[in-house]
């Protein structure tokens, strides 16, 4: 088939690979080059970086609804495009072309999961499966008919970061069957019921603070979820703390939230929840390295009565 693949950050890498691998791939489309990293230099995107390794032409649109990029696309004569986390709107003009139209991957079993940050809310939200959706996709947003689907189980310790990685492979692996059936004859779209449909909205830092009177279980998913990015994070003596990693554990207690109960270097620092404790064993502090909870401890020199604050 001929090719034209839309995607932008890490996730959409495997999938690109995988279609070089089986198909033509005629154009890669990506975002501009932006200010990324620490540094905040200009650098191209991971699918652009791909793309150049790959010596596929990219193309680079502010916006591809132009009427100018519409016919570029036109000229190509794709069989279809594949789009996988491309960060701009489809118009309906892109949505039409080709044979097979717009073939979206999404990291959820929709129609659950609808939005910017599927993987990491279903973290949030205590979910035990999960999975990636091969979409046809229509004017909504991840609303169109569902071609076929893949599912996961999530593990105990599942991260963002994790879970991000098993669901872009799982997405690459999920749209090159998808592709044979389709070509084959073999799958009949099945919309979505809109009545089951949950979102996913964009992360932000606020999202990732720790609010003490929660259930120690919530914020286990929490700083779980929002690992690597944007991270969980609370206060210590005024000090901004990441939280890396922690466990949460069913103990009753009757102190205010955010207290530290418990200071193990083999444990953790556990601290008092709406309900239960979650003990905290990986933090970091501003511009420090992330640190074990022995070696907080020893450097800090955190104690039991303390009170950490929501951040």
């Amino acid at each position: 088939m001929r090719i034209v693949f839309m995607g932008t950050p890490e996730f959409a890498v495997p999938t690109l690979r995988a279609l070089a691998e089986r198909h033509q791939v005629v154009l890669v489309v990506t975002q501009p080059d932006r200010p990324r990293d620490r540094g905040q230099r200009v650098k191209p995107s991971p699918v652009k970086e791909v793309a150049q390794e790959l010596d596929i032409p990219v193309a680079q649109p502010e916006r591809v609804a132009t009427p100018e990029f519409v016919d570029q696309l036109k000229a190509l004569d794709p069989d279809a495009i594949v789009v996988v986390a491309f960060g701009q709107k489809i118009p309906d003009e892109i949505l039409q072309l080709g044979r097979y139209g717009c073939i979206n991957v999404h990291g959820s079993l929709l129609p659950k999961y609808r939005g910017a940050a599927p993987i990491q809310w279903a973290i949030l939200e205590g979910e035990k499966t999960t999975g990636v959706t091969i979409m046809q996709m229509d004017s909504g947003w991840d609303t169109g008919d569902v071609l076929y689907q893949r599912e996961v189980f999530l593990a105990k310790d599942e991260t963002g970061g994790s879970l991000h990685d098993k669901l872009a492979q799982l997405g690459a692996e999920a749209l090159l069957e998808a592709l044979d059936a389709l070509v084959q004859g073999q799958i009949t779209p099945q919309p979505q019921d809109d009545s089951q449909a949950t979102l996913a909205p964009k992360l932000t830092k606020e999202l990732g603070r720790i609010q003490w009177e929660k259930p120690a279980e919530n914020l286990e998913r929490l700083v779980r979820a929002m690992n690597p990015w944007p991270l969980a994070y609370c206060t210590h003596r005024g000090m901004s703390l990441r939280v890396w990693r922690a466990v949460a554990e069913a103990a009753e207690h009757e102190a205010l939230p955010g207290t530290v109960l418990r200071v193990d270097p083999e444990r953790g620092i556990g601290v008092a929840c709406g309900e239960g404790i979650l003990y905290l064993t990986a933090v970091q502090a501003p511009a420090r390295k992330i640190l074990t909870a022995r070696d907080y401890i020893n450097g800090y020199g955190i104690t039991p009565g303390e009170v950490l604050g929501d951040g």
